[in-house]
């Protein structure tokens, strides 16, 4: 049944939540700031309450496709049709596969998967951006440690390594941010 829904999972993720909320106010958030269509560039663009929308917008892509999966088919399905969802959100067939970094929805995956964990990285989120003023900093401290909170919460090396490979595409999407930051370069959040 799983193998059926991972299409209509990578659909789900497809959904521009970013452009649509930043052209319901008045810009292209693909021509704005770093160009990406993702929460915090809609932040810098249009304040907090706007960027937490789209993050709760695409925390949903993937949250929903973990939620079918799990309900239909257990633990790995749950895993399976969210990273299908997260690579909709990535890669969307609709805009040339630019899409976003992977942070919300990947999050919106563990918000389902391992909420105990997901609550956690939230709150590590907010305390190193809100330290640095980076948000690709925050989001690559959590992304670097929620494959070790994952194995040690849920005992599962299996979901360990399927948090990694989750982890490791918003790494991935996040190399640009690697280098402006290593070139003092990357912009900050509001």
């Amino acid at each position: 049944m799983w193998v059926l829904l991972t299409p209509v999972a990578y659909l789900i993720g497809t959904f521009p939540s970013a452009v649509l909320v930043a052209r319901a106010n008045g810009i292209d958030i693909t021509t704005f700031g770093s160009g990406n269509p993702g929460a915090s560039n809609v932040t810098r663009a249009l304040g907090w309450r706007r960027g937490i929308w789209v993050f709760v917008l695409d925390a949903l892509k993937g949250g929903i496709a973990a939620g079918i999966g799990l309900l239909i088919d257990g633990r790995t399905a749950g895993y399976i049709l969210g990273m299908a969802a997260l690579l909709g959100h990535v890669f969307p067939i609709w805009k040339r596969a630019r899409g976003g970094k992977g942070v919300a929805t990947g999050g919106g995956i563990f918000a389902v998967m391992s909420p105990v964990v997901f609550v956690a990285m939230i709150a590590l989120w907010f305390v190193v951006s809100r330290i640095t003023k980076k948000a690709s900093v925050a989001s690559l401290i959590v992304v670097t440690l929620l494959p070790f909170a994952v194995g040690i919460v849920r005992s599962s090396w299996w979901e360990a390594f399927a948090t990694a490979l989750i982890c490791g595409l918003v790494i991935f999407r996040h190399a640009p941010n690697i280098k402006r930051l290593l070139t003092s370069n990357e912009s900050s959040i509001t």
